[in-house]
């Protein structure tokens, strides 16, 4: 019965392929800003309504963010979706492809919804790159309902265990007093050396650092003209660390060293914009080794058990992964020197390897999903978990 089902749930997505590469280029084509992503989530939400599905656009107060289900079983399943881009570089982590992904993955699973049992839900999930959209979904309910959640993220490698670890970010802005820069600088307060000091500081800082820490910012305003003392400047920081507790030990180094900044100069400090943080990622492990026979059975050689890279990212997916079983292994797009975050990245995410990728991920996640509805003992304990 679940070889057939399988077979049932990859010919759907076989027969929609050219409907979901049309809906990745389309959304590649048009990249848009965390919380702004109005046409990606406009043409997902009538792909899934035109192929019957229940759905609802702007869920959870977040305008951009959508819910469609099909299927009316017991056992609830959760498929998100991510659509935002990256300022300059566009869909440079292929959320074009994660996006087209989920719904293939959910036309798949209607097929064979009611012989499984289940509810699938495709979960539209915006602001992944910053902002937590999924945080914010989490926060609101979106996932009260569900026993378990998955999606499946593009990169160089196939990975099942992809490894997440935990991530903050908030912008500084030191406030000085102007001068002119030669004949009166006494009497001005340098914001500029204020920042300054504290990047120098951080660059200290790392020695004591586990190798597990990240720290890394960008200096979003350093001054206005030469001849005047910077009285304003301003940067955006992200800290990560492996779990949510050591992330708070870093965060606190690292305001310390803006703090010394301040205090060096005389510059008044002001911390605003922190978003919440994303956790680390906890894969469930059933649900992953399911996960693993079935992208292996489609001919992909994953890396987890091969000395494979063990490269960090971070996601809001791991907070998902802390209230419910989730899953977010990586697909490969054959990219190669190209990685994440790259422009050259972003030609690969609709390259024919990356158009291949979307149909093996796709289909992964819905055998992946049937084998968690057909296998007593996970249905139990998925079925016995939070949502029960």
């Amino acid at each position: 019965m679940t070889v057939a089902l399988k077979e049932r749930a990859r010919q759907r997505v076989v027969a929609a392929r050219g409907d979901l590469v049309a809906l990745s280029r389309r959304i590649h084509g048009t990249p848009e800003l965390a919380f702004q992503e109005e046409q990606a989530c406009a043409w997902l939400c009538e792909a899934l309504a035109g192929a019957g599905w229940e759905v609802e656009a702007g869920v959870y107060e977040l305008p951009t963010a959508f819910a469609a289900r099909a299927g009316s079983g017991p056992l609830r399943l959760v498929l998100c979706a991510e659509y935002d881009a990256l300022p300059e570089v566009g869909h440079a982590c292929g959320h074009n492809l994660v996006a087209a992904m989920a719904v293939g993955a959910g036309l798949a699973l209607a097929e064979v919804a009611d012989d499984l049992g289940i509810e699938v839900t495709v979960l539209g999930t915006p602001a992944e790159e910053t902002g937590g959209g999924k945080a914010l979904l989490l926060e609101r309910g979106a996932f009260a309902s569900a026993h378990a959640a998955m999606m499946v993220h593009p990169t160089p490698f196939d990975l099942a265990d992809t490894p997440v670890i935990a991530c903050t970010q908030f912008d500084v802005h030191y406030t000085g007093k102007e001068a002119h820069a030669a004949a009166y600088p006494e009497l001005g307060v340098n914001a500029a050396d204020a920042l300054v000091v504290a990047q120098a500081a951080i660059g200290l800082l790392r020695q004591h650092l586990r190798p597990s820490d990240r720290v890394h910012g960008i200096v979003t305003k350093g001054g206005d003209v030469a001849n005047v003392v910077p009285a304003r400047t301003s940067a955006r920081y992200m800290v990560r660390a492996a779990t949510l507790e050591e992330l708070a030990t870093v965060r606190a180094k690292v305001l310390r060293c803006f703090e010394a900044g301040a205090l060096a100069t005389g510059a008044r400090l002001e911390v605003t914009a922190e978003q919440r943080p994303y956790a680390e990622m906890h894969h469930d492990p059933d649900l992953l080794a399911a996960y693993r026979r079935n992208a292996e059975a489609l001919g992909r050689h994953l890396l987890d058990d091969q000395g494979g890279p063990r490269v960090p990212i971070s996601t809001d997916m791991g907070n998902v992964s802390l209230a419910l079983p989730a899953i977010h292994p990586s697909i490969s797009i054959d990219s190669l020197p190209a990685v994440n975050h790259q422009p050259e990245f972003t030609a690969h995410c609709i390259s024919e390897a990356a158009e291949q990728a979307l149909v093996d991920g796709a289909v992964a996640m819905a055998w992946t999903a049937v084998d968690a509805a057909t296998d007593e003992r996970l249905r139990a304990r998925l079925l016995g978990g939070p949502a029960a």
